[in-house]
């Protein structure tokens, strides 16, 4: 008696092959599928309107859970509702944007940002993760380093802005990641932050210069909610404002060089 193997009119390796096939399919449609949690769905720049979510459509809303408490969902079913304070130069698809205010104010360009969470974020400890050293009593400045604290803090038009009162610290990292000045030339006290990347320490002079903005643009730098913490969307809102100076400080900068 002549016995037939169950396999013997099969190729186990084309088998193989057309099983991976489908599997790598499966796993690109669930991966595109599982990044459009983030910025989508898509808007027309023309009119405003949502686009179709196309072949691979936009998943359900998942909910995950923060490492420090509280949950958020992604895709969020609410959208950006902030009026953009600009225009298209021409109505065609990737049309450049004219501002129609203060681009700096506005957000508009290298000064727009995310609407980030309201809280700080925090570091492994459970505790805000930017704070000044009046409230980081553990943290100094390196006695190597000039102090920036009483320095006066020049803007790109070579006009003193303010003083620097303190320092803020990275708990983390740990590193220095703001200074904090009170402006001068307002009708009332105010004080900023100021991104330590946007700043060089004159330690001999005794000066810190900002080459993004003016010394009167820090009167709109965005003020904090908490003096001695900083949330996230506040982080967003004060580096877009010195971003956004390099092209719109001054008129000159977001014209053609030639």
């Amino acid at each position: 008696m002549e016995y037939v193997s169950f396999t013997s009119g099969i190729d186990i390796a084309l088998v193989v092959l057309y099983a991976f096939w489908l599997f790598f399919a499966g796993l690109i449609f669930y991966l595109r599928r599982e990044d459009r949690r983030e910025g989508y769905p898509l808007e027309s720049e023309v009119t405003g309107k949502p686009l179709d979510g196309g072949i691979i459509w936009i998943p359900e809303p998942k909910t995950f859970k923060l490492p420090h408490g509280g949950t958020t969902e992604a895709p969020k079913p609410e959208h950006d509702t902030r009026e953009i304070k600009a225009k298209p130069v021409a109505n065609w698809p990737g049309a450049a944007m004219q501002p129609t205010g203060n681009p700096m104010v506005d957000g508009v360009g290298p000064a727009a940002y995310a609407l980030r969470s309201t809280s700080p974020e925090l570091n492994m400890h459970g505790d805000p993760r930017m704070v000044p050293l009046r409230v980081a009593t553990d943290y100094s400045v390196e006695a190597s380093d000039p102090d920036p604290r009483g320095m006066a803090v020049i803007g790109a038009d070579r006009k003193k802005a303010g003083t620097v009162v303190d320092v803020w610290v990275d708990t983390a990292e740990p590193q220095i990641s703001y200074l904090e000045l009170d402006v001068e030339g307002g009708t009332d006290p105010r004080r900023v932050l100021l991104p330590i990347t946007f700043a060089r320490i004159n330690g001999r002079r005794r000066q810190v210069k900002v080459a993004s903005i003016l010394a009167s643009q820090f009167q709109d730098v965005p003020v904090l909610g908490n003096p001695d913490t900083v949330s996230s969307r506040e982080e967003d809102q004060i580096c877009a404002y010195y971003a956004g100076g390099h092209m719109y400080a001054t008129r000159a900068r977001s014209e053609p060089l030639i």
